[in-house]
């Protein structure tokens, strides 16, 4: 059986991915025809349901329910890892934004969820791929920009600086940890195959915990000019125990910002949040 598989050539997502895909671990006869694209891409081939296996941007689940479920394993949870808003400009405060051009990197990500919760008056609000944002912000093309991936580790050096963290916000206005991004399957796909992929994304991210902190080639060849320090960086940053399984804690914050997205979405919902409610 093959399945369609998508997620990002982020570090975060090759790491967790390079055994499933590569043939380092045993996928009991499912193989995975892979994509990998920007998140925003893959939030817009969710809501078309165009995959079996995605990764996305929690912010866009709404709208793909009910097509999909969440997997437990191979998500990006936690505290200290949300986006921030950064600025060329020093003199630039939080009360100033709602007036500024912001760049988000994509309509359907759980960014602009986020900065829409702390500025929900921002009009001046215009979308790219995220890989794009620092450049806008440095050659002043927009005010401001909310960075996510690797550019959290390299946006000082250019001389940037940092206007609020919308994952700190997230974290004192809820208290739970910040879901960023999780796997779902379509729920074309049989709930006896969907655990069987879901306990194989498990046993990759743990295959690659295994082997950390060595950096497998498949995660440089898709990191693009990064450093080995800052894919380490970024790993440390969005893998963790979350990742292996969402867990209880992690499964009530994404049914929180779910709330928060979509206020009435348990109203709407005809099918579980959660493989493991289907």
């Amino acid at each position: 059986m093959t399945l369609t598989l998508g997620f990002s050539p982020c570090p975060n997502d090759t790491f967790i991915f390079d055994a499933l895909v590569n043939g380092k671990i045993d996928t009991g006869g499912i193989s995975f025809d892979v994509v990998l694209e920007d998140v925003q891409t893959l939030n817009l081939w969710a809501i078309e349901g165009k995959l079996d296996i995605s990764k996305i941007s929690y912010g866009v689940l709404p709208l793909v329910l009910p097509q999909y479920t969440v997997l437990n394993s191979g998500g990006a949870l936690g505290k200290g890892v949300g986006p921030l808003l950064i600025t060329k400009d020093p003199s630039m405060t939080v009360e100033s934004v709602n007036n500024a051009t912001i760049a988000i990197p994509g309509i359907n990500t759980t960014a602009h969820l986020l900065f829409s919760m702390a500025f929900p008056s921002a009009k001046n609000k215009s979308f790219h791929v995220f890989h794009e944002i620092e450049e806008l912000v440095v050659s002043e093309q927009v005010d401001a920009g909310v960075i996510i991936h690797e550019n959290r580790f390299t946006y000082q050096q250019k001389g940037l600086h940092k206007i609020i963290d919308l994952g700190d916000y997230w974290e004192q206005q809820t208290g739970v940890p910040i879901p960023l991004g999780g796997i779902v399957a379509h729920n074309r796909i049989i709930d006896e195959v969907a655990l069987q992929v879901d306990q194989c994304i498990k046993k990759s991210v743990e295959y690659a915990f295994a082997h950390y902190p060595e950096v497998s080639n498949y995660v440089r060849a898709h990191a693009q000019e990064m450093s080995e320090d800052v894919m380490r960086q970024h790993i440390d940053l969005y893998v963790n125990e979350f990742s292996i399984d969402l867990g209880i804690p992690g499964k009530q914050a994404v049914t929180r910002l779910m709330e928060i997205a979509e206020p009435d979405f348990t109203n709407k919902a005809t099918s579980p949040i959660f493989l493991s409610d289907r």
